[in-house]
């Protein structure tokens, strides 16, 4: 028990050298041979490119299994409809709460603030935005023709209610149900195996992605909207050191400090791979090893928020938005700030956890209040740094709320959450395979 311990602390302390030592190889790329044709085939594009990509595909590969197969699970387990219709109304009510939050503080923080007043970049560079869909689109979506083709497709939503509505048979199949969940449930123990395997390759892919980031990012590409990109930063550290910090004292009654001294491992994939769906795997085990946080509860509630839950996309969307009015000269109006809130928070239900999804909705908020989509254009060269940040505060919030919303249900081992050492006693429940 004291190896396995030792080595889940061993490979936390890894994945944070490997960004360290990613960042200083890439700037040592960068300001020496990053401009040469044979370091940017062979090094950059080459080996470091072919590394990162690996691993984030790795990633990638386990989201549809981990969500399909851990959700079946815990929903089958919950033989009472009703704890499950509690637990998603206590999740969906905490993050659509969360992102309103966000996008308030941001769009306060815009108005105060004046980010695009006196911004000049350097130049501006075309993109094509797809739409976003309609809110109305996206409900009817989240129900599959093909469940199929959206496993295929990584539909985090239509697959989602389809593992909840065999979860819920197999709960009310008797006998039958029984012998298939129990199939599910040792399905689902190989499945956080391979989780463990991939684990494996974290500092490597941590240390290839953070490694091309430095080696490709100019450091003039910072300095036109220098302002916008502190103002972002700031929010999205404050939102998520302040706003869940109080959260998890004054509604779920626990230690923030001890909370974020497990999030690590987790905040170190969020930010390398700027994909809340691609870090599911890390937050569930975090959250169902470290924290103490049921599968019946966890199962559900990390999948939702990693689908959900865009706390940090709304602080820069309300910030961005704020940007593009005050460079453009565009006065909002008290009108269209509250369309922009509305417009976030719907917005943010079925979006993909993805590396720049946060352009694409934003795309659809200009829209809305009457922006030029091509704003968008300013914002582009720094984004890769802050779609990584946001992502790390995304994924935060998930396990936040998942803790905050098992331990209203009972569903928290609170010995687990405090101890210095959860995975000893996490072991010896048979909650770790």
């Amino acid at each position: 028990m004291a190896t396995n311990d030792f080595d889940h602390q061993k490979l936390s302390n890894r994945i944070l050298t490997g960004m360290g030592l990613g960042l200083v190889f890439g700037i040592l790329l960068n300001l020496t041979v990053a401009d040469q044709a044979w370091a940017q085939n062979f090094l950059i594009d080459g080996v470091l490119g072919v590394v990162g990509e690996i691993f984030v595909r790795f990633l990638s590969m386990l989201v549809v299994p981990l969500v399909f197969v851990s959700l079946i699970t815990g929903v089958s387990a919950l033989s009472d409809p009703k704890k499950l219709g509690r637990v998603g109304g206590k999740a969906l009510a905490l993050y659509m709460l969360t992102t309103g939050i966000a996008i308030t503080l941001a769009l306060s923080a815009a108005v105060i603030v004046q980010p695009g007043v006196g911004a000049s970049p350097e130049q501006t560079v075309e993109r094509q935005i797809a739409a976003q869909p309609s809110f109305a689109q996206v409900l009817t979506d989240m129900v599959p023709r093909n469940p199929v083709q959206a496993m295929a497709q990584g539909d985090m939503l239509p697959i989602i209610v389809f593992a909840v509505l065999i979860g819920l048979s197999i709960a009310l199949a008797g006998k039958p149900g029984e012998r298939i969940g129990q199939f599910f449930s040792d399905f689902n123990v190989v499945v956080m195996r391979l989780v463990g395997f991939v684990m494996l390759l974290a500092p490597y892919g941590v240390f290839a992605l953070i490694a091309t980031l430095g080696a490709t990012t100019g450091l003039s590409t910072f300095f036109g909207v220098l302002k916008y990109v502190l103002l972002v930063l700031f929010m999205l550290v404050l939102h998520a050191s302040v706003t869940y910090s109080l959260m998890l004292r004054f509604i779920g009654g626990l230690s923030p400090k001890v909370f974020f001294s497990k999030m690590r491992a987790v905040l170190a994939f969020a930010f390398s791979t700027a994909s809340s769906g691609a870090t599911i795997p890390v937050t569930l085990k975090t959250v169902e090893q470290r924290m103490g946080a049921d599968n019946k509860v966890a199962s559900f509630t990390v999948p939702l928020g990693a689908t959900i839950n865009m706390d940090g996309t709304a602080i820069m969307q309300g910030i961005a938005a704020g940007f593009i009015a005050q460079y453009f000269a565009v006065d909002l109006s008290l009108t269209q700030y509250m369309m922009i809130v509305l417009m976030v928070i719907i917005a943010s239900v079925g979006a993909a956890g993805v590396p720049g999804v946060g352009l694409i909705l934003l795309a659809g908020v200009l829209a809305q209040v009457g922006l030029p989509a091509e704003g968008i254009a300013l914002i582009l060269g720094v984004d890769r740094l802050l779609d990584m940040t946001r992502t790390a505060v995304n994924v935060t919030g998930d396990a936040m709320v998942t803790s905050i919303v098992a331990k209203s249900e009972g569903e928290l081992d609170l010995e687990v959450f405090y101890d210095e050492h959860p995975e000893v006693l996490a072991a010896a429940r048979g909650r770790v395979s």
